[in-house]
């Protein structure tokens, strides 16, 4: 399989098609096939497999019948497995980054953090797997046992998104492997290339066939509705906007299927009078542009307290005017395209409606001549409480600052929302910072720092941002069954 120049998936012939299905290489069951475009020129990559409702069928066959093998298969074993894989993602880094910064658009240096980031959840889940425990005890009343078994929930189906084609598939597929289940992914339709390799190297690494099922597909919702409305699927897995999760909520009821759901954010940056601006400043370029802000923990709203305002805004602004914009393999450039236009005329009419309400730019960057989906790094001074840009989530390049006295204050505007992914909080004041972090309805907050992801933490929301955890001690879990036994025996 020839990706334009790429040749990590070369074992798998173009003639076969790119549905990943029994551990077999296929083209989609009715032969249908979409673009796929690098988004820094416009131009076509290549035409990729569809997958459709029977493929979708077809893969929950294809991992039922694989499951019990790999539900008997020692613990010891599947972490070898994962363990491989994360080995091979470290070898293969600069090819999988360069395969993401052709699909997604990111800067390469951003490609580079993801595949690291990504390769991480195989080792994390490669010694987790092991630490599955069970639990034996005599009953409080006496006279017989308690024994407590953890049980792989089963057939597991995840949708992962474009902004993070590497890790978010791979902070999924790695617990859930290492719990014993076996795995359907539908990668986002912008991005599927990255999954493919992902799932090559778990082949080599020697997975066995069907406990990974990777379908591409520009008709995701036939494919989502079929997994969904088959009992043997047990869990569910899902990273997107809130407005398709609530969708997706509501087919998962209809067979009580286990969900985890990370959906939007819109993460209040808030700089105390008492903080270090320069490291609130780098803390911010981390928080808001990793990833071009195509981030669902970026930073989209930033409070600054008035006495250090102008200082913060002076120097933020000057490091988000100097950022270098254009195709992401280009030396020096650490922001790339958003990923379609459909996402710049969204920030567009965000700026735009900021600077209507009286919303001053008071620094931008550049773009480059010529094709690509790209949008200036900006900062907005003066933005009003009634803008658009404070309430929606921005997804991309542009921070928005307002100013604050009185903390009180601060928290109901910061919590004034449905959302509650991340937040960040700077203050030399540790004290000061816990008591703001504690009171800002979040299920992730950064203190002095703007990067929070790690595949050891657990990595989820509150409110409308979500429900459970992914990564850490309880990225396993969710993809256990618990199992008590009452045992009882005659001496």
């Amino acid at each position: 399989m020839n990706l334009a120049g790429i040749d990590l998936l070369a074992k798998a012939p173009p003639a076969e098609g790119d549905v990943f299905l029994g551990g077999r290489w296929l083209a989609a069951a009715d032969g249908r096939t979409y673009p796929v475009h690098d988004p820094a020129t416009g131009d076509l990559i290549r035409h990729v497999s569809s997958a459709g409702p029977d493929d979708a069928r077809a893969a929950i066959d294809a991992a039922h019948s694989a499951a019990a093998g790999w539900r008997a298969t020692p613990p010891r074993r599947r972490s070898e497995v994962l363990h491989d894989t994360f080995a091979l993602m470290r070898e293969h880094t600069d090819t999988l980054a360069r395969l993401i910064v052709l699909e997604n658009g990111k800067a390469y240096r951003d490609a580079v953090a993801e595949v690291g980031y990504a390769a991480e959840f195989f080792r994390w889940f490669a010694e987790e797997a092991v630490r599955v425990g069970s639990a034996f005890g005599d009953a409080p009343a006496g006279g017989y046992r308690h024994v407590v078994r953890k049980h792989p929930v089963g057939v597991t189906a995840f949708v992962t998104p474009w902004n993070f084609p590497a890790a978010m598939a791979t902070r999924k597929i790695a617990p859930a492997l290492a719990a014993g289940c076996p795995v359907l992914l539908k990668p986002a339709p912008e991005t599927p290339l990255t999954a493919l390799a992902v799932a090559a190297l778990l082949a080599e690494a020697g997975l066995p066939d069907g406990l990974l099922n990777v379908l591409p597909t520009d008709r995701g919702p036939e494919v989502v509705s079929a997994w969904l409305g088959d009992e043997r699927v047990r869990k569910f897995s899902f990273t997107g906007s809130t407005a398709t999760g609530k969708v997706l909520l509501e087919q998962a009821a209809a067979n009580v299927v286990n969900v985890t759901m990370e959906l939007g954010g819109n993460a209040p940056f808030v700089v105390c009078a008492d903080a270090d601006v320069d490291a609130a400043v780098r803390g911010a370029m981390d928080a808001k542009m990793r990833g071009g802000g195509e981030v669902c923990i970026a930073a989209n709203r930033f409070y600054v307290h008035a006495d250090v305002a102008a200082e913060f805004t002076e120097k933020f602004g000057a490091a988000m005017a100097a950022v270098r914009v254009g195709p992401g393999l280009e030396d020096g450039v650490t922001l790339g395209p958003m990923i379609n236009e459909g996402a710049v005329d969204k920030i567009r009419s965000l700026v735009d409606d900021a600077v209507a309400r009286g919303a001053r730019i008071a620094a931008q960057g550049g773009t480059p001549d010529g094709p690509g989906h790209f949008h200036p790094a900006t900062v907005l001074v003066d933005v009003p409480d009634d803008a658009r840009i404070l309430h929606e989530e921005v997804f991309g390049p542009v921070a928005p600052l307002t100013t604050f006295t009185d903390e009180n204050e601060m928290l109901a505007r910061a919590n004034a929302t449905v959302h509650g992914l991340a937040s960040y909080v700077y203050s030399r004041d540790v004290g000061r910072a816990l008591r703001i972090a504690e009171r800002l309805e979040a299920g992730m907050v950064g203190v002095n720092r703007g990067l929070l992801s790690d595949p050891a933490a657990p990595f989820g929301g509150v409110k409308q941002s979500g429900l459970g955890r992914e990564g850490g001690r309880e990225g396993i879990e969710t993809f256990l069954e618990t199992q008590y036994i009452a045992l009882d025996w005659t001496d």
